[in-house]
């Protein structure tokens, strides 16, 4: 008998084992000005993975990320732990860092993190900033692709995938997000252009230039816009060099390749 509840004893402990999973809990830090996330790991190939761990999500399956054999889970009190992710983008080809937006009940509003590795270590990195904006439930939308390499993270955040580079958003008003829906970028892709209530708020997010054009509400019109803008108004070079939509100059021929 003590034969038998030793054996039961040892099988259960063994199950326990294996089914115990290896887990770090980070807690993250704030983005630092000008943070590159282009490391090369220490040993070649050693990156970092996704787990699929559920498909049934109505906004795309949901995954854990893991490094060597242990996954990685974010500490962001007084949020819960987070475990599950999607919308995951790898920012550069040797796959040690990623941006990934919390899975839970939140949505497309949920938090986005990047978790990286330097040195051989993990780090993780919010991308959030405090705001404060009337239709921030509006601008708010997560994640939006401004080209095949580039991604617009609420309006805050623009996250280049092949370098690994990460640039904050110069805002219009210091105490919210760009109040306005992104409509298109430049032809050089480094302005980016919102319909806010008003007018057309730019900004090139390398060189942190700015340009509030003010338009009419009527010109905002999402089913004419494009066509209105052709005709209207052409993109013009700073002093820096940085491109901005401006005032239609009868007298200059406009690139229509620029509006692509």
């Amino acid at each position: 008998m003590k034969t038998t509840l030793l054996a039961l004893f040892l099988s259960v402990t063994l199950l326990a084992c294996k089914e115990q999973k290896n887990e770090k809990v980070m807690h993250p830090r704030d983005l630092k000005l000008g943070e590159s996330f282009n490391e090369f790991p220490k040993v070649k190939g050693e990156g970092l993975a996704f787990v699929k761990i559920d498909s049934g999500r109505k906004l795309g399956d949901t995954y854990a990320i893991k490094f060597k054999d242990t996954l990685i889970a974010v500490q962001d009190d007084p949020k819960p732990l987070a475990d599950k992710f999607f919308l995951m983008r790898f920012l550069n080809t040797q796959k040690t860092a990623v941006l990934a937006q919390v899975a839970d009940s939140s949505n497309l509003v949920s938090p986005f993190y990047i978790i990286s590795l330097k040195d051989g270590k993990t780090d993780a990195i919010k991308l959030e900033r405090a705001s404060n904006g009337r239709d921030d439930k509006k601008v708010t939308i997560g994640l939006q692709e401004i080209s095949l390499s580039t991604v617009l993270v609420n309006n805050d955040f623009v996250v280049t995938l092949i370098n690994g580079m990460v640039y904050p958003l110069k805002r219009q008003n210091d105490a919210e997000r760009i109040q306005g829906r992104f409509l298109l970028n430049s032809g050089d892709r480094s302005t980016l252009v919102f319909a806010t209530s008003n007018s057309l708020y730019q900004v090139n997010y390398k060189t942190g230039e700015t340009f509030n054009l003010p338009v009419t509400p009527g010109k905002l019109n999402a089913a004419t816009f494009t066509k209105d803008i052709m005709q209207n108004y052409s993109w013009e070079k700073s002093a820096k060099g940085s491109m901005f939509l401006k005032e239609y100059d009868s007298n200059k021929i406009v690139d229509l390749s620029d509006f692509k």
